[in-house]
């Protein structure tokens, strides 16, 4: 019976699974606010007390976001899958249970409001709206939205979301597919649609996503 009650306790704690909800989100509050104290820094340095991120700075809002993909980008960034030099150290100083503790955070934190977009050129906004929507099938690349979900919310781990996220994360994420440095997605997708937008699309596209308003996935 002690055998079977510790194997238990491994089991929960090990894999990153918490018996107490409760002691997981302060967990993951703790870290977020103050860092774990072996490498991992404070995340609200970069992406703020209410999660929603630093638009001048790139960096990405992460409250509201789907907590597998929160988990999937932490061990990406540990794995290399996805590089950051920002983030892979971070990442790597989390133990297994920390990163699920991290994402289920921020995944609960409500969608910070008041924040409003950079004003961007109407006819930019026009051209993103339609690759958007509509996708260039000239050029094979489908619609934003089509994965992404409506509005760009966000669907599942896979697919996150991109309403309301900086206009230059955007864009840098997008480079990133481009260069190899990003290849966690399924069946290298946006590794694909990245190759194939020009510069001009993708700082169109990357203007009009962070110009609609975030929701949660």
């Amino acid at each position: 019976m002690w055998m079977n009650r510790q194997m238990m306790i491994f089991l929960f704690t090990g894999l990153g699974l918490f018996a107490n909800p409760v002691a997981a989100d302060e967990l993951g509050k703790k870290i977020a606010m103050q860092g774990n104290g072996k490498g991992a820094t404070a995340c609200i340095a970069c992406h703020g007390v209410d999660g929603g991120g630093q638009a001048q700075a790139g960096f990405p809002r992460l409250a509201g976001l789907n907590e597998n993909y929160l988990l999937k980008q932490m061990e990406s960034f540990t794995s290399g899958a996805r590089q950051n030099p920002i983030m892979a150290p971070v990442a790597k100083a989390l133990s297994k249970n920390e990163m699920t503790a991290v994402a289920s955070y921020f995944a609960r934190l409500p969608i910070p409001g008041g924040s409003s977009p950079s004003p961007a050129d109407k006819a930019l906004l026009k051209k993103g709206e339609h690759l958007a929507k509509n996708g260039n099938w000239d050029k094979n690349i489908p619609a934003c939205f089509a994965c992404h979900g409506p509005q760009a919310y966000g669907v599942g781990e896979h697919f996150p979301a991109l309403a309301g996220q900086p206009t230059s994360y955007i864009s840098q994420q997008i480079q990133a597919w481009k260069s190899g440095q990003r290849k966690n997605d399924p069946n290298q997708l946006m590794q694909g649609v990245a190759e194939r937008l020009s510069e001009a699309e993708t700082m169109a596209v990357s203007a009009y996503l962070a110009s609609l308003p975030a929701s949660r996935q």
